[in-house]
């Protein structure tokens, strides 16, 4: 196991002031505390005011408002209000600023007052977070995009959900419509075949990678439970989204996917405030799959058997008496309700601001007996100890529980007979299909089963900051991430897939993940024209997880469930791991601008990894970029039309690390071995060592444009970028004498170009208000090499023993689909044609399968526009993709015709003899699946992803009831989709996160449409 101390050890003395540390940040917390309960300030005179929006009238939080010649000053809470209770006495003089918009200065005569501020004329003045800090907009040279705050409030269960459709050049598909279940996101094109794709998280300060597969324990079977659904979306301010190597080289080893910023909300410098947020809804299954009732199955089943020679089993007096059969969609499938509570309470004095929050969250499943919910607290605290010395704390703690689906639960939902019953005529449940299928019932399944996941998760991050002199400052911050996950799965003997007694399997998860970062950062202005923002940095990260799983069968009775394995008479193979990975980095970054026009960024990272080989721990990853502020030039000054133009070009290298930690080794593995008709266990080696394992490297190229015309009416974002990925983490297959089948090696090379377009405009303003925001991009992914070979084929995880279904090819893009092309049905015979590609006479494997299109979309886009009229809201969201393509193995399953299993209602036009012009072949009794590009649809759709309608009261109304704001709101989600595909959700990947068995359909967790009331209020 790689120590940490061997990639680079800051010593002991780091473990020594680690508890000290911790310990003067919760005294110092103490301590502020007793100075707000103490102090009791002069009060000679009192002032509140209003701030809003010159155009909207809509309040603005976050303002600045100082007293002139005084030190002190305020901001404005989430309603715009302010607060002063000082010594001054009136006449006074305030200065009012906020990013954005233009400085003020008023002179306050009494009070309550209410001010307006207008837009400033460059709305690129606006603050954005940037890879450990923040910049004005107008000064950042890289590509960023921000989720827009009118989807901020979406009803989703994790924060990544709120980035589907949001940004441009971001997709997100979901592995199922689980409660609570992950998604998987390409930021720019996946840049890896066989290491990670999935982009950074960074949470206030502690970057998270969520493709980490040892999150799950690996006991529940079905879709895997999302690490980030721990966090409240409600606590989150801002999400931003880093996409170009300027951007992203901050980053490092870790930067190639993308990085994504989330910072939570924040406490208010002289205000109180309590906030809640809730909603509640009812959610159904959007999709229902068309099936045959039970007479339309019995005939199919009549015609199976004919065609094998067979006699039927249904007579046509008993078809006709089967009627419409047991509809299991109907059984399964549910209303279900989705609740959110959230209570925040936001405090500050001059000196402190603190926010803490609490936040439930229940969502039942549309399939029965499952659901997800979440107990979650935050509390966030920044204090000035004085004017040179500040620190901070942010602190999330949360609980999730998640009831699963059972993997291939849905599938049987699907596949059962409508001509079998739920319940037997004594009450019991049905086993199974009993007509040559081993599909179980279903319902059993849901009903009797346990199936459960429980996480508990510390995500922590502190600070310390120091002003050493005017513009340079220390940052030291140190931070955990604890994973606490505990897994309980039990089949009962009465259901037909447990094993005789009942099977019992549990599985524990911990995992304790700390960061180190310790950071220079000079700021400084020279003669008003240029301006220098320097940062140089080390830290350090390591994560250990151990994981440990236990089960048992044949119990004598039921009653303990998964609670008293030891009571088993049959155990089954025990399995334990410990998996520890460290990073050491070394940053610094290099800002330059003069004259607000011209403007450089230098970037550097050097990270050291355990994961990799002996001779490559270390790697650089540099990045440069320019640019030009032409609005700020004389020839544009005088054009009024132009608010803002600025021309950014970016390049550098990021890196990929996320593979398996112990890859570069040759380890061993545990087999079991038969010797003289007994048992043994022995080792024997699993994979090769590689001592120049290194990372893979993404080179990227990016051209941007921004423009802000007439006053910010019109605000355009458009990026051009080029991604060229080498040295790929590649499986490769070698000898088989070698006694293994692949190694991992540096080979290949992957390449993504693409477009992205943001398109922001306010289209009418005053009493009645529209604004549109329009995304668009498009990606083209293409393998270059392949280390010498030309191609491999990728078999599909869910089914390792069928033919294969896509490929990897030099030339073509990842998630190419690779199999027979289908050419109708043969009218004589009824059975199914394929093209005969080399024209020998035979269907072969080797000769005649083609590439028959590729999981990757052609665009994808976004349109969301909001209407504001007097105190009422509308917003209404869209997006889509198109060009992709879906395997649909449901179909392919369901349409096979044998009478064994439930079937689709498209083969209501099968072939029969009187029904000979048909593409859909007869009923016959080969259950055998044919990989044909039939099953390969058009993944394209265009989705209403949520539609609000609010209300937000007036403040005339408000005073007597002490409230300062209060909306209340409706909102529906995945109301309509517009889609040829057949499946259950066109947005969806069967396998999850897999870089390269993309684009399948399994019959997943189906996607549910919602509708919810909610309510927020401030007091």
């Amino acid at each position: 196991m790689q120590n940490f101390y061997e990639v680079g050890a800051i010593g002991t003395a780091l473990k020594r002031i680690t508890w000290k540390y911790y310990s003067l940040i919760f005294l110092s917390f103490l301590f502020v505390q007793h100075i707000q309960a103490q102090t009791t300030p002069l009060i000679n005179s009192t002032l509140t005011g209003t701030i809003r929006d010159a155009k909207t009238n809509e309040t603005l939080p976050g303002v600045n408002v100082r007293i002139n010649g005084t030190t002190h000053a305020a901001l404005t809470d989430n309603n715009g209000i302010f607060k002063f209770v000082t010594g001054q006495k009136f006449p006074y003089t305030l200065t009012i600023s906020f990013v954005g918009y233009k400085t003020i200065q008023v002179v306050a005569e009494g009070s309550p007052i209410e001010l307006k501020l207008e837009e400033s004329v460059n709305n690129l003045n606006s603050i954005v977070v940037v890879g450990y800090g923040t910049q004005k907009k107008s000064d950042f040279t890289g590509s960023l995009s921000s989720v827009p705050t009118e989807l901020k409030g979406l009803p989703v269960s994790s924060p990544d959900r709120l980035i589907q459709g949001a940004v441009a050049g971001a997709q997100v598909t979901q592995s199922s419509g689980q409660p609570g279940g992950g998604v998987s996101i390409r930021v720019r094109g996946g840049t890896s075949i066989n290491a990670g794709n999935e982009p950074l998280y960074v949470i206030d300060g502690f970057p998270i990678y969520n493709g980490d597969a040892s999150v799950d324990a690996g006991i529940t079977n079905g879709p895997a439970i999302n690490p980030l659904s721990g966090i409240n979306p409600g606590d989150i301010e801002s999400i931003d989204v880093l996409k170009d190597a300027s951007a992203t080289a901050i980053y490092g080893s870790r930067g190639a996917n993308g990085v994504i910023l989330i910072t939570t909300k924040r406490g208010t410098k002289n205000n109180f405030s309590i906030n809640y947020n809730g909603y509640y809804g009812t959610q159904q299954v959007a999709k229902r799959i068309e099936l045959l009732n039970a007479e339309q199955w019995g005939s199919l089943k009549n015609d199976a058997l004919k065609d094998a020679g067979k006699a039927p089993f249904y007579t046509q007096d008993e078809l006709n008496q089967l009627g419409e059969g047991t509809d299991w969609q109907a059984a399964a499938f549910r209303k279900a309700s989705i609740q959110n509570h959230s209570l925040s309470i936001s405090s500050g004095t001059e000196k402190t601001s603190i926010l803490f929050s609490g936040n439930y969250f229940k969502q039942e499943g549309v399939v029965i007996n499952t659901g997800f919910d979440r107990y979650a607290g935050r509390l966030n605290l920044n204090h000035e100890v004085n004017t040179k010395f500040k620190i901070g704390v942010y602190l999330n703690g949360s609980v999730t529980s998640a009831v699963v689906a059972p993997g291939g639960v849905v599938a049987n939902i699907l596949s059962m007979v409508p001509v079998l019953p739920i319940r037997d005529e004594n009450g019991n449940y049905t086993a199974n299909s009993s007509f040559g299928s081993t599909v179980a019932n279903p319902i059993a399944t849901l009903a009797l089963q346990t199936n459960q996941t429980k996480t508990t998760r510390f995500l922590f991050n502190s600070f310390g900051e120091y002003q050493i002199i005017e513009g340079l400052t220390a940052k030291v911050s140190l931070g955990t991430d604890i994973i606490n996950n505990k897994q309980n799965r039990y089949l009962p003997s009465t259901l037909y897939e447990s094993a005789p007694g009942g099977t019992a399997s549990i599985g524990a998860l911990s995992t304790l993940n700390w960061l180190n970062e310790n950071t220079l950062n000079y700021k400084k202005t020279f003669g008003e024209k240029h301006s220098l923002d320097i940062l140089i940095g080390n830290t350090q990260q390591k994560s250990n997880t151990e994981t440990v799983t236990a089960g048992a069968s044949n119990f004598v009775s039921d009653a303990f469930t998964y609670n008293n394995i030891g009571s088993g008479t049959v155990l089954l193979i025990p399995s334990s791991s410990n998996v520890e990975w460290t990073l050491q980095s070394y940053l610094a970054r290099f800002n330059y601008g003069y004259d607000n026009r011209y403007l450089l960024t230098l970037t550097a990272r050097a990270d050291g990894s355990s994961r990799f080989g002996k001779n490559n721990k270390w790697g650089t990853f540099p990045s440069a970029a320019v640019a030009w502020n032409v609005s700020n030039e004389g020839f544009l000054k005088n054009v009024k039309q132009i608010s803002a133009l600025k021309l950014r070009f970016s390049a550098g290298v990021t890196g990929n690390q996320e593979i398996d930690p112990y890859r570069s080794l040759s380890r061993l593995f545990s087999y079991r071995y038969s010797f003289g008709n007994t048992l043994v266990n022995g080792l024997a080696t699993g994979s090769f060592a590689n001592p120049d394992l290194t990372w893979e490297k993404t080179a990227q190229y990016n051209f941007g444009i921004d423009l802000d015309l007439f006053t910010n009416r019109i605000q355009l974002t458009s990026d051009i970028y080029y991604k060229k990925t080498s040295d790929l983490l590649l499986e490769v297959p070698v000898p088989f004498s070698s006694s293994l089948t692949s190694a991992f090696q540096n080979l290949g090379v992957v390449r993504n170009r693409g477009v992205e377009l943001g398109l922001k405009t306010l289209n009418l303003t005053g009493e009645f208000s529209w604004s549109s925001n329009l995304l668009f991009s498009a990606n083209r992914n293409k393998i270059l090499d392949l280390g010498g070979a030309g191609y491999f084929f990728v078999t599909d995880p869910a089914s390792p023993t069928t033919l294969p279904t896509q490929i990897i090819k030099v030339g073509e893009s990842v998630g190419a689909f690779y199999m027979y092309e289908a050419d109708g049905v043969d009218p004589a015979t009824g059975l199914q044609k394929y093209k005969d590609l080399n024209g020998d006479g035979a269907i072969t494997q080797d000769a005649d399968r083609k590439i028959v299109g590729s999981s990757q979309p052609k665009f994808l886009g976004s349109f969301t526009n909001t209407f504001k009229y007097k105190n009422v809201d509308v917003s209404i969201f869209l997006n889509a993709s198109y060009g992709n393509k879906i395997f649909n193995w449901t179909r392919a399953n369901l349409e096979t015709g044998t009478g064994y299993t439930g079937a689709v209602a498209t083969l209501l036009n099968r072939w029969t003899p009187a029904n000979t012009i048909t593409d859909v072949h007869k009923a016959i009794e080969n259950p055998a699946v044919t990989i044909s590009d039939r099953f390969v649809e058009d993944g394209s759709f265009v989705r209403l992803k949520n539609v609000s309608i609010g209300y937000t009261i007036p403040n005339s109304l408000l005073s007597k009831l002490k409230l300062s704001a209060v909306r209340i709101y409706v909102s529906g989600s995945n109301l309509l989709t517009w889609t040829n595909y057949t499946g259950f959700d066109p947005e969806v990947n069967t396998n999850g996160q897999n870089s390269i068995s993309t684009g399948m359909d399994r019959a997943a967790y189906p996607n549910a449409r919602s509708i919810q009331a909610g309510i927020s209020l401030t007091l």
